[in-house]
């Protein structure tokens, strides 16, 4: 590959290292950092949801600049994804993991604001939360198993952005090129 796509391909790696840092600091520093100072349950998924409120537009801005930049990638590379072994196979394998990722961030964000405005002393907050009546424990089970779900993915996605980087060397291309070859013929 001679042509150079920097911008692109700094988009998309800077938006997945925050999306995957911003996830997964928060589930261990902020969690804990709530755990620690919060004096009451309440008190603790307060300290969390404020915290993790202040995060999440960046982390959408993140994710969001992790699919402009695969995109551009994708649209960029589409006759190594189609010409060489393997590629597209990894290809798809990213794309299903993004769409996981992507599912898993937004589920966290629903489950965490049902659970802010659950313990929000906030008469609008209340209003709300009456309106949409949750069973406060199971959502919050629910939203600490999908804190971790979000870096565990994103972390897949860095490990498949590895392999696109190994994919890409120029004997990788060559014996992938030849695999394409000696099937067509």
């Amino acid at each position: 590959m001679t042509e150079r796509n920097t911008l692109l391909r700094s988009t998309h790696d800077l938006g997945l290292a925050a999306w995957f840092g911003g996830s997964l600091m928060g589930a261990v520093g902020l969690n804990g950092a709530a755990e620690s100072e919060g004096v009451t349950d309440v008190g603790t998924t307060r300290i969390a949801s404020a915290g993790w409120a202040k995060w999440a537009p960046l982390g959408a801005m993140a994710a969001g600049a992790n699919l402009i930049g695969g995109t551009g990638l994708l649209a960029a590379n589409r006759r190594r994804v189609v010409g060489q072994k393997g590629v597209a196979a990894s290809t798809v394998a990213k794309t299903v993991l993004t769409g996981a990722a992507l599912a898993a961030t937004a589920y966290t964000r629903v489950l965490g604001k049902k659970v802010d405005l659950a313990t929000s002393e906030k008469e609008e907050d209340q209003e709300l939360a009456d309106e949409a009546p949750l069973d406060y424990e199971s959502a919050q089970k629910q939203l600490a198993l999908m804190q971790w779900a979000v870096p565990a993915l994103t972390a897949g996605l860095v490990i498949l952005n590895a392999l696109h980087g190994e994919q890409q060397r120029p004997s990788q291309q060559v014996k992938g090129a030849r695999k394409l070859a000696s099937i067509v013929r």
